[in-house]
């Protein structure tokens, strides 16, 4: 697949497994699921889930512009919550990085995620390119 690049961003924390940041397929681009962890530290931001999540959307647009494009182009997002108690608030934080018309998405709740954080989100986006 001569088409396929790899896309990876110091401005995003560094992958914690086998795994790419994202992959880029001609203007398809398939980002792994982030988690709130601070690029520089490599640290889990702890303060709250508002704080957490804010920090994976931070990350994502991170990745975003690292393979060309924005927040604007995602077309699809999958959230995974500790607790779906979360969800109003992850609702209320993701309005501040879309505007409509908004990606598709699903949520879910999951028994647990990678450094017991409580949001990870994983994304498709579309560029221009």
């Amino acid at each position: 697949m001569s088409n396929k690049s790899i896309i990876s961003t110091d401005k995003a924390p560094a992958a914690i497994g086998p795994y790419s940041q994202a992959v880029k397929v001609g203007n398809t681009v398939y980002m792994s699921g982030q988690i709130p962890l601070v690029p520089e530290t490599m640290e889990v931001v702890t303060e709250s889930f508002e704080a957490q999540a804010v920090q994976v959307f931070e990350n994502l647009s991170a990745v975003a512009q690292a393979a060309g494009g924005s927040l604007a182009d995602m077309v699809k997002l999958t959230i995974l919550l500790s607790d779906m108690d979360y969800f109003a608030e992850v609702n209320t934080v993701m309005q501040r990085y879309f505007s409509e018309p908004y990606p598709a998405r699903a949520a879910f709740a999951v028994k647990s995620l990678p450094k017991g954080v409580d949001i990870e989100i994983e994304g498709v986006l579309v560029t221009a390119e």
